[in-house]
């Protein structure tokens, strides 16, 4: 039995976490079991997602398979973009340059910060009232 070539990468962005699997294929992309615009409703998600492939000229060559948990659609797509983008640099290190150029090899750190005690949020104190 022939190993077909695959190339693993694993993003994060925001609580999201994504698994990316690429293969040499016709460009078939599947998240969770769902196709890219089933998934993503939005185009903006959906070219966040697709974008370091783009930026490789490679779109149309790769298939890829994510399983993406966590977060919202929106960080979900953020953690997309980054596990393609490593798993491109796997596959050819030579792209390393030109996607990092772009920020899709960095890992977003922004979080969402903690209510603290006594606030209504984070940083929204209640209203003062001096008498």
């Amino acid at each position: 039995m022939s190993q077909i070539a695959q190339y693993r990468g694993t993003g994060k962005r925001k609580t999201s976490v994504a698994r990316v699997i690429l293969r040499p294929g016709d460009g078939a992309t599947w998240v969770n079991g769902r196709t890219l615009d089933q998934y993503f409703p939005r185009s903006v998600w959906r070219s966040l997602a697709t974008a370091p492939l783009r930026t490789a000229g490679l779109e149309g060559q790769y298939d890829l398979r994510v399983r993406v948990h966590g977060g919202g659609l929106s960080g979900q797509a953020g953690a997309v973009r980054h596990g393609v983008a490593r798993a491109l640099v796997e596959l050819n290190p030579e792209l390393r340059v030109p996607l990092k150029r772009e920020g899709y090899l960095t890992r977003d750190a922004r979080q969402v910060e903690r209510k603290k005690a006594g606030l209504h949020k984070a940083r929204k104190a209640p209203q003062f009232s001096k008498r």
